[in-house]
């Protein structure tokens, strides 16, 4: 069986503003920073055997400081990025329905296959669908689940990514409405053990003192 906490990166502009991010490096914000040392004196007696976070600097931040007080290095690993929104990202979410109607709709519905239209400036920044996005990120949890094997692991990633890993452990489709919140800086527990993902406890963030945001929160209903 391998521990794994699965934690969300601290806060940043784009998330108290509400703006898509997706794979634009945006760094923490100084309230961020202050979740992300938060979150590592919330950790600091817990036995970590590896830290591992996306290649996006609001994660690689927020690992940072659980692996200075934990003595670790940072793995880095870009198969935990955020989903890629194409041309929805940098803007805020009460722009999408009238910049894009038919494909905010679809967003909406949360159609599996349905794919963010490219930005059209950047030929490698090319929209995942629900599909392919839960299949990258699943297949990285697991990955590292498998290496380490009987120890405990931090992995330090995104909402996205927290989401499709909560639908794997309880075993939802892809398109079922989302009804968690999904905190800044928060720490949810799973177990891996026999092939399978299971949730042990979600959204603790009683290490902040005060809540953080879900800026997906609105969209997801």
């Amino acid at each position: 069986m391998t521990d794994i906490l699965l934690i969300r990166h601290g806060e940043t502009a784009w998330n108290a503003v509400r703006k898509l991010q997706g794979h634009l490096d945006i760094p923490l914000n100084a309230e961020g920073r202050r979740q992300a040392k938060a979150l590592a004196a919330g950790l600091q007696h817990e036995k970590l055997a590896a830290i591992i976070s996306s290649d996006l600097q609001r994660a690689m931040q927020t690992a940072g400081e659980i692996a200075r007080l934990q003595g670790l290095p940072t793995r880095i690993d870009a198969a935990l990025r955020e989903r890629c929104f194409g041309d929805f990202e940098g803007k805020l979410y009460s722009e999408l329905p009238e910049m894009y109607p038919q494909e905010y709709a679809h967003w909406r519905q949360r159609d599996p296959d349905f794919h963010f239209p490219p930005k059209p400036d950047d030929s490698n920044n090319r929209g995942e669908s629900i599909r392919e996005f839960h299949q990258r990120t699943i297949d990285s949890i697991v990955h590292h689940a498998q290496q380490f094997e009987g120890k405990k692991i931090a992995l330090v990633a995104h909402g996205g990514v927290l989401e499709c890993a909560y639908r794997e452990a309880m075993n939802l489709p892809l398109n079922a409405e989302r009804t968690i919140t999904i905190y800044n800086a928060s720490i949810n527990r799973f177990v891996y053990q026999d092939g399978q993902l299971s949730l042990v406890s979600w959204g603790d963030i009683e290490h902040l003192g005060d809540l953080a945001l879900d800026e997906l929160a609105e969209v997801a209903k």
